[in-house]
């Protein structure tokens, strides 16, 4: 894709001409080739409901499937959709005008779940779960509304292993957020096109372009939740030996059932070892009848 004015979409307007930067978007762009093709995301003539919050991970999101899109490489159309919650000083005009702006279908839609969550969860608890699952089924609405097959959403692979190791820590099981699944329901597909490409990169691309970031801890239940210890952790793993969330994050694509211990996953129990391999290895011993 060219980068003259003439051929380029809005949401590339200004885009920094250094080197470095090209290396960022051409490799934010690979990696999420890479998963949209590995995890089997694209049905043709689709249409998918890309979420905005307007944090760094979903302009990230926005932007390289418009890339993507543009170069031929994505044959869906994209309906891009914010979720306004009600949330105390939430700049409730800033996504509708950049996205006026940058010529991208939308819809935004306004639904005062904060209240909701304020009133159900105890003080002191996390607001977290219950916004989450309210604004998720909300999305679902929205996506059958407005025809589309997939909500798409922009979590990155930090976010993958953050959930992995929280699961892992609070949960006493190991799963995390896959890049593909489908609802509860069985009617939308849900994917995470960012699932290989590292939050730093995100953060990097949002802010070299400029795009609007909005805050996302508005709601003030941030503090001390156990995402934040366990970035932390990871944070300090990766200072100590750079390299090592890549390195953890492709051991979730390695899984091995027969070296872990579920037996839903694996039959322990029927396992079998061949008795001619035990005469060859050990032909002295004789065949017990």
């Amino acid at each position: 894709m060219l980068d003259d004015n003439d051929d380029i979409h809005p949401l590339f307007h200004g885009a920094p001409s250094t080197t470095e930067f090209k290396k960022l978007r051409k490799r934010i762009v690979r990696y999420t080739r890479e998963a949209i093709e590995q995890y089997g995301m694209v049905e043709r003539d689709a249409k998918w409901l890309v979420c905005l919050s307007g944090g760094k991970d979903s302009y990230t999101l926005l932007a390289v499937l418009y890339e993507l899109k543009w170069r031929g490489l994505l044959p869906v159309e994209l309906l891009a959709c914010n979720l306004d919650q009600g949330q105390p000083g939430f700049p409730s005009t800033v996504l509708p005008a950049f996205l006026e702006k940058m010529e991208v279908p939308h819809r935004v839609e306004y639904q005062d779940t904060y209240s909701v969550v304020v009133d159900k969860v105890p003080q002191g608890r996390t607001y977290c779960a219950l916004c989450s699952r309210l604004r998720r089924g909300n999305l679902y609405r929205i996506a059958r509304e407005e025809g589309c097959s997939a909500v798409v959403l922009g979590h990155h692979r930090d976010d993958i292993l953050e959930t992995f190791f929280m699961n892992l820590f609070h949960g006493g099981r190991l799963a995390t957020m896959p890049p593909k699944l489908v609802n509860e329901e069985g009617d939308l597909f849900v994917y995470r096109p960012l699932a290989h490409v590292a939050e730093a990169d995100c953060e990097k691309f949002a802010h070299a372009m400029n795009y609007p970031i909005i805050p996302c801890d508005l709601c003030g239940s941030q503090d001390g939740l156990q995402r934040q210890q366990v970035k932390q952790i990871l944070d300090g793993w990766e200072k100590n030996s750079p390299g090592r969330r890549q390195v953890m994050f492709r051991a979730l694509m390695n899984a091995r059932p027969s070296h872990l211990l579920d037996p839903k996953l694996f039959d322990f129990a029927g396992l079998q070892t061949d008795p001619r391999k035990e005469r060859e290895n050990y032909p002295d011993i004789p065949q017990l009848r």
